[in-house]
């Protein structure tokens, strides 16, 4: 029998934005590589959207990954985009 430790996973991260104003009915989601929006208003869910292709550019541009950034890093991010 072969006794082997169990391989370690990789660890992955993922925004989640999820806002409750909408008045309209819609019902909106978005996906992304590591992301996923549902709800709010047409305003709110598009800044949302914006919010998480700026942050995905950025590590892009940085060469990260979500993951590889601490929190203080990601809001740093964050502030940066919405200063």
């Amino acid at each position: 029998m072969n006794a082997r430790r169990p391989s370690r996973k990789q660890s992955r991260s993922a925004l989640l934005g999820l806002a409750f104003d909408a008045k309209d009915g819609q019902k909106r989601i978005t996906r992304g590589p590591n992301f996923l929006l549902a709800g709010g208003s047409q305003e709110t869910h598009g800044l949302m959207q914006e919010t998480a292709v700026k942050i995905n550019e950025h590590l892009d541009r940085k060469g990260k990954q979500l993951s590889d950034v601490s929190p203080h890093e990601f809001r740093e991010i964050v502030e940066e985009i919405h200063g």
